[in-house]
């Protein structure tokens, strides 16, 4: 704990050279992010060293590693600088042209097609703001929001903490996807469907998902031939091979160009999930998050 003389030699520009410097592994991209010097970012360094005597980062032949102390340091360091940032994001408006900022998304890969649309926002009007998107685990999404691991989390949710809201994105049908030219488009019933072999998204490896649970309900079963942990590969595989797999229609069509891949509907009762883009209620004070939001929101 620092006492106050140590809070008198103290500064927060510290707090954010050492957050840059965790998160770049290097100094010097660390200089280039900062609009620094190598140097001023290696002194910066010597003063929080001393200042929290720690060597706090070690060299390597690729950059620097941080130390066991510096690990520890990370979370709290990270939730100083997330509330400072908050306090005076309420005091200034958020200005996309001129800021310099990273946002945290997480999501699954067959929910990413909100990235061209934003992607291009950001070329035109926001050309600062850089983007980290993370794979999410539906089970841990609420928790890492809270933990502040990620900024905002894009997924169909169906039921919301009163802590946090939701901001609609677009609504998601799920299709069989199947190679061009495979037997079961010819002739797409239920029945039909049972007989092939399948492959399901299980990013947990589970071979079972709703769509079983949907098939048994009518006294029916299909058989998993294949379980892979995302979107894309199975994507990929199904254009590849015999296996028939449901998957997100606005998925699909983004990469519509790569893959010989048709799709067909089922009557399975799996509806129009709406996929949302989801915060904690405290993190509306940042405006900036506000104008991400916003971005997110509107109509692809």
């Amino acid at each position: 704990m620092l006492n106050e003389i140590d809070l008198s030699r103290a500064d927060l520009n510290l707090l954010v050279l050492f957050e840059t410097v965790l998160d770049e592994g290097n100094v010097g991209r660390a200089a280039e992010r900062l609009n620094l010097s190598a140097s001023a970012v290696s002194h910066g360094l010597g003063r929080l060293r001393r200042l929290l005597n720690d060597p706090l980062f070690l060299k390597t032949p690729k950059g620097v590693v941080p130390t066991d102390r510096a690990k520890e340091l990370a979370t709290p360091i990270a939730d100083i600088l997330a509330r400072v940032r908050s306090v005076i994001s309420t005091a200034e408006p958020f200005d996309p042209a001129r800021a310099r900022r990273r946002f945290t998304i997480g999501t699954a890969d067959g929910f990413s097609v909100f990235l061209p649309p934003l992607l291009d926002e950001i070329a035109r009007n926001a050309p600062g703001i850089d983007l980290v998107v993370r794979h999410m685990q539906m089970e841990t999404a609420l928790s890492d929001l809270d933990g502040r691991l990620i900024d905002v989390a894009i997924a169909p949710f169906y039921e919301l903490p009163a802590r946090f809201t939701a901001q609609p994105l677009y609504e998601e049908e799920f299709v069989v996807a199947a190679r061009s030219g495979h037997p079961f488009l010819e002739n797409p019933t239920l029945e039909n469907y049972c007989r092939m072999q399948h492959l399901l998204v299980a990013p947990r490896g589970d071979p079972r998902g709703i769509v079983d649970e949907l098939l048994e309900s009518r006294g029916l079963s299909r058989r998993v031939a294949l379980a892979v942990p995302n979107f894309l590969l199975a994507l990929d595989l199904v254009s590849k091979t015999q296996l028939i797999c449901f998957l997100p229609k606005r998925f699909v069509a983004m990469h519509a160009e790569r893959f010989a891949v048709a799709t067909t509907k089922l009557p399975l009762g799996l509806g129009s999930p709406s996929v949302q883009a989801v915060v904690p209620k405290a993190a509306l004070m940042d405006t900036g998050l506000v104008w991400l939001l916003d971005v997110l929101g509107r109509p692809g």
